[in-house]
């Protein structure tokens, strides 16, 4: 009887935090609810008093008006969160490798000067972040490629990324054994090769935790790319914000144009999402 107890009791147990999961799961999908029906809707139907309706005339008016407004700053988005992300994470696992593999003076000390560098708020660097970039400007010739171009804001965002994907990298190498290291070096391999042969092809949770996260951080960034880039350079999320009437607000497209931004990132976590959990998991472990 006391199995037959403990066996009906550990039912309930999962039928209750299933029931708890399932409802925590509507929760999310409702705005997602919201979002896909309005930008079905005609600007007629699109109100804040219908949002929970069905659309009475589906359409995909709004989306061809969102596409055709969003589309270059969802290319400018592109040709800023690929390279950017790229470049960090490239830049973030060399620093990690050297500062956890190969130990020199003063290695602590940079490691934790590198840590400074993300608790700078983007509000305190921004004026001279921007004298920096027009002086760029000024000393290569190219008007308009750092300041006012995609260039400087992916420099600025590459900069700014060194310190967490540093951390990130630093904190998964640690776990990687040091017995390979110096089975490498007694094999004649040096800093380079041993990174290129032992450490980069076992990187790869670190790098999906880096990438994730630089796209997503690149790809949303509004802040910088407002004050660094100009209406040709803006990215999705500057376009996005400019997506609105002058008499009324077109909240189908605005809804349409919303779900167009978010579905890079989405596609992001779908395909690395995997190596995510992993990543940081091994990066917690030791360090």
């Amino acid at each position: 009887m006391t199995a037959v107890r403990a066996g009906r009791r550990g039912t309930a147990f999962a039928w209750t935090r299933f029931g708890v999961l399932i409802a925590f799961v509507v929760i999310f999908l409702i705005p997602i609810y919201v979002l896909l029906v309005t930008s079905f809707k005609p600007l007629t139907e699109a109100d804040p008093s219908q949002a929970w309706n069905l659309p009475q005339t589906w359409t995909t008016e709004a989306w061809q008006v969102a596409w055709e407004k969003l589309a270059p700053g969802l290319w400018n988005s592109v040709l800023l969160a690929v390279p950017g992300s790229l470049l960090s994470c490239a830049l973030g696992s060399m620093n990690g490798y050297v500062l956890s593999k190969w130990r020199f003076p003063g290695a602590d000390l940079l490691f934790t000067l590198f840590l400074f560098g993300m608790f700078i708020p983007y509000q305190g660097v921004m004026i001279p972040l921007v004298q920096l970039l027009v002086g760029l400007n000024d000393l290569t010739g190219l008007q308009g490629v750092f300041y006012g171009g995609i260039p400087g804001l992916v420099l600025a965002h590459v900069v700014y990324g060194i310190p967490i994907c540093t951390l990130i990298f630093r904190n998964y190498y640690v776990t990687i054994p040091d017995e390979l290291i110096e089975a490498s070096r007694v094999d004649g391999a040096g800093m380079l090769r041993t990174y290129w042969s032992v450490v980069l092809p076992v990187s790869a949770p670190a790098i999906a935790v880096v990438v994730i996260w630089q796209f997503t951080s690149l790809w949303n960034d509004f802040l910088f790319a407002v004050f660094l880039t100009g209406p040709t350079s803006w990215p999705a999320t500057v376009m996005l914000n400019n997506i609105a009437g002058a008499q009324a607000t077109p909240y189908s497209q605005q809804m349409a144009a919303a779900i167009l931004s978010s579905v890079p990132t989405m596609l992001i976590y779908i395909l690395l999402g995997r190596f995510f959990m992993r990543g940081l998991m091994a990066g917690a472990l030791k360090g």
